[in-house]
């Protein structure tokens, strides 16, 4: 394979981690269960927390960045925003601005906790890239290995899952919306959220286009639960987390624990923003993670550099080509996105949108959280869907191109 560059509620209708997905009628599914390996020991490669750049940023570069800031929550009407900009051997710059809760008059700072979205997929692809490092799976191990019942599963392999050109189901179908409105504040596992796309047709045969979707990632949740005999969050906080002294971020399933005062999600309605019901665990492995903005500082760096993997597993992960259907992306390859040389994921979904980027050429990095999805250019759905937090990144990277 070449190389080709290493330089995304209302009713029943949800944005969930950077899909449209469609959510009706139907009957929740079994997941066939799997014997769990022993776990597995913590990966070889050790790593330190990366330190913000010391200082802050000039006063001069500061003023254009807030312009940004303020011009893009405008255009967009989104409440709320928290950002960093971190460039070594120039400072740090963080701020946040509007209200994270409109009903209870609570502004944003710079140290709440936001929803992740779809950035928790390249934490959990780096699982799987860790797992190949210590050749406990390959990317060339099909999904029936691990996951009984996936169409074509004995031809999909990890790392079509990983780079979204498997062609499996999405597990938003009508049995998932069933369940769902039966009980809305049901906690769904990993292997239940799977469950829904078991047997469902191919969108396409594997390999042949690039379709993003929350269930490619679902299904490597669950392989990384088979071969550490772990539960995801157990893998996720001995392998990442706590390495990367990540004490801010979280796998969180369950609304109740997600640390207050926390922003509110939006999505635009006719009188004004509209309040978003969180159930957190309908995302699973594919965007169920909270951070701040350090801790996610710490995270575009450390994902954008390849800390955590062999460098001849980082560089395969950078082979990516542009998504047929997804989130912006100049291209996208394994778990990570390249937008014009910065490499990072974003997210979007249920009232939240988040980017998290780095520049290896430059060593810096920028994060934006906004608390309002579902947004359109110009208000109209004919033109397509605005990702405003892509939009503040992009930028604010434009804006560090002459600094």
């Amino acid at each position: 394979m070449t190389k080709l560059a290493r330089s995304t509620q209302t009713g029943t209708r949800w944005l969930i981690a950077a899909g449209s997905l469609v959510i009706v009628g139907g009957l929740l599914a079994a997941c066939s269960a799997s014997p769990q390996a022993a776990p597995s020991s913590a990966p070889s490669i050790q790593v330190a927390r990366p330190d913000a750049p010391q200082g802050t940023l000039p006063a001069d570069l500061q003023a254009k960045l807030q312009e940004a800031v303020d011009d893009t929550l405008a255009e967009y009407s989104v409440p709320a925003t928290a950002v960093g900009v971190w460039i070594p051997g120039q400072g740090s710059w963080e701020t946040a601005a509007g209200l994270a809760d409109i009903a209870n008059n609570i502004p944003a700072s710079t140290d709440m906790s936001w929803p992740l979205r779809s950035i928790t997929k390249s934490y959990t692809v780096t699982l799987i890239l860790q797992l190949v490092d210590e050749g406990k799976v390959s990317l060339d191990d099909t999904i029936s290995q691990y996951v009984d019942g996936v169409t074509d599963g004995d031809k999909i392999t990890l790392r079509e899952l990983a780079n979204m050109s498997s062609g499996n189901a999405d597990y938003t179908n009508a049995d998932f919306g069933a369940a769902f409105e039966q009980d809305p504040t049901k906690i769904f596992t990993i292997d239940e959220l799977n469950s829904f796309m078991l047997g469902k047709p191919a969108q396409f045969a594997p390999g042949t286009e690039k379709v993003y979707t929350n269930a490619n990632t679902n299904l490597l949740g669950a392989v990384v639960e088979k071969v550490t005999g772990e539960d995801f969050a157990t893998a996720l906080d001995e392998r990442i987390l706590t390495p990367l002294a990540q004490s801010q971020t979280e796998y969180l399933v369950d609304v109740d624990r997600w640390t207050a005062p926390h922003p509110v999600g939006y999505q635009p309605g006719p009188d004004g923003p509209v309040a978003q019901t969180q159930n957190l665990s309908i995302l699973g492995a594919a965007g169920s993670m909270f951070s701040t903005l350090d801790d996610t500082r710490v995270w575009a760096e450390t994902l954008a550099t390849g800390a955590l993997l062999q460098p001849a597993t980082q560089e395969e992960r950078e082979i990516g080509a542009p998504l047929e259907s997804g989130p912006p992306y100049d291209l996208y390859a394994l778990g990570i996105g390249e937008t014009d040389g910065w490499w990072g994921h974003n997210g979007e979904g249920i009232g939240f949108t988040a980017a998290a980027f780095h520049n290896p050429e430059t060593g810096a990095s920028i994060v934006v959280f906004m608390n309002e999805s579902n947004v359109f250019v110009n208000e109209s759905e004919d033109e397509g869907k605005a990702h405003p937090a892509d939009q503040l990144f992009r930028r604010i990277a434009e804006i560090l191109k002459t600094t």
